[in-house]
């Protein structure tokens, strides 16, 4: 082999090597027997670092809640007259009342809602339907610290002005007792009668019962039947006011869409939900 050949060929081995391992110097060469420098193999890549994992997302924070329930000093008698459709002009009191609880996920969804937010509120219920015994663990705790009161709709929502004076009475005692064994409490003296109907047989039999007060409203978010989300915050934006007792009903899915917009119109407007019992002293 001529001077040029090795020349060559020990310009070959050099490149070779710079391209496997970076840099050459005089201690990556090996010799063969007769002292001819050849590339020493490279050495192996050192291992990989470890990727580095991206840090976990944090869980989305819960919204704000809302204002607190007003001074209990502040509590009024119950007006006369033993029916009640709006709150005394003293603050920005608002009471949210929610009826029936056909949707055993509409009613789950609405305790969410109300523990999530602090937005306190009264529930109207009808024991027939089983949301109320299998939500029962979930609403109890919410009831027992008064954030969610519960008033009497009767057992099986039957208009009250159709039927005999033993079935008025059949239907409120049995929703009671079923509140009672249920939740442990005494819901009297409200009571809703299904539809808004109610004549002086109704008054009759519901006083004698202890529930004086037939709780109507003065706003609605229209959502007894199945109507788009818009219309539920159109509603809500016409009758979250001051005084207000709103009905709404715990049957059908879009109002559970649509609890952000809710809390927004409460919180944009300085509104301080209630129960009942938030606002009126008890009867003696």
């Amino acid at each position: 082999m001529s001077k040029g050949d090795v020349n060559r060929r020990r310009l070959l081995v050099l490149a070779a090597a710079v391209v496997a391992g970076g840099t050459v110097t005089a201690a990556d060469w090996l010799y063969d027997g007769q002292g001819r420098p050849q590339a020493r193999p490279p050495s192996p890549a050192p291992p990989a670092a470890p990727p580095v994992l991206a840090a976990a997302t944090p869980a989305a924070s819960p919204p704000p809640r809302l204002l607190p329930p007003p001074d209990p000093r502040h509590r009024v008698r119950l007006p006369g007259g033993g029916v009640l459709s709006q709150l005394p002009a003293n603050d920005n009191t608002m009471a949210l009342t929610v009826d029936d609880g056909v949707n055993s996920e509409v009613v789950r969804l609405y305790i969410r809602f109300a523990r999530d937010t602090g937005v306190r509120m009264t529930f109207f219920l009808n024991g027939v339907n089983k949301s109320w015994t299998d939500n029962r663990d979930e609403l109890r705790p919410l009831v027992d610290s008064g954030q969610i009161q519960l008033g009497n709709h009767t057992w099986s929502h039957p208009d009250l002005t159709t039927v005999s004076s033993s079935t008025i009475r059949a239907e409120l005692v049995r929703n009671d007792l079923f509140m009672k064994d249920t939740y442990g409490v005494d819901a009297a003296p409200y009571f809703r009668p299904p539809y808004g109907k109610y004549n002086s047989a109704v008054e009759a039999v519901a006083a004698d019962l202890g529930y004086t007060v037939a709780t109507l409203w003065s706003g609605s978010l229209a959502d007894s039947t199945v109507i788009s989300e818009d219309y539920i915050v159109k509603m809500a934006n016409r009758y979250f006011t001051p005084r207000t007792i709103v009905l709404g009903h715990l049957n059908h899915l879009p109002v559970t869409h649509v609890y952000g917009a809710l809390v927004e119109i409460i919180r944009a407007r300085n509104i301080r939900t209630v129960t009942l019992n938030d606002v009126f002293l008890p009867q003696r």
